[in-house]
């Protein structure tokens, strides 16, 4: 799958049901050494509240995306931030 492919799927975290945005202005992290993608970055969903405030980013690692289906991708963060700081 191309990450082109992906655009205009939105982002819901499998733990709380929450929306966490829709990839079309997202961008990748790698390391450029091996090639490995280490994730997904996708900017905050707007609202009114932080409509002023600074931009903010999502970073999802490339671990917790579980499935990615026709409209949605289903992520799972808690579980993903778990493993990443529990070692």
């Amino acid at each position: 799958m191309r990450i082109s492919e992906m655009t205009g799927k939105e982002v819901i975290n499998l733990g709380d049901g929450a929306r966490l945005g829709i990839v079309g202005e997202c961008e990748l992290t790698f390391d450029s050494c091996s090639g490995v993608i280490g994730g997904l970055i996708l900017p905050k969903r707007k609202t009114v509240f932080n409509f002023l405030g600074d931009n903010q980013i999502v970073l999802i690692p490339w671990e917790a995306i579980k499935r990615i289906g026709d409209e949605v991708v289903i992520v799972d963060l808690d579980n993903a931030y778990e493993r990443m700081y529990s070692s």
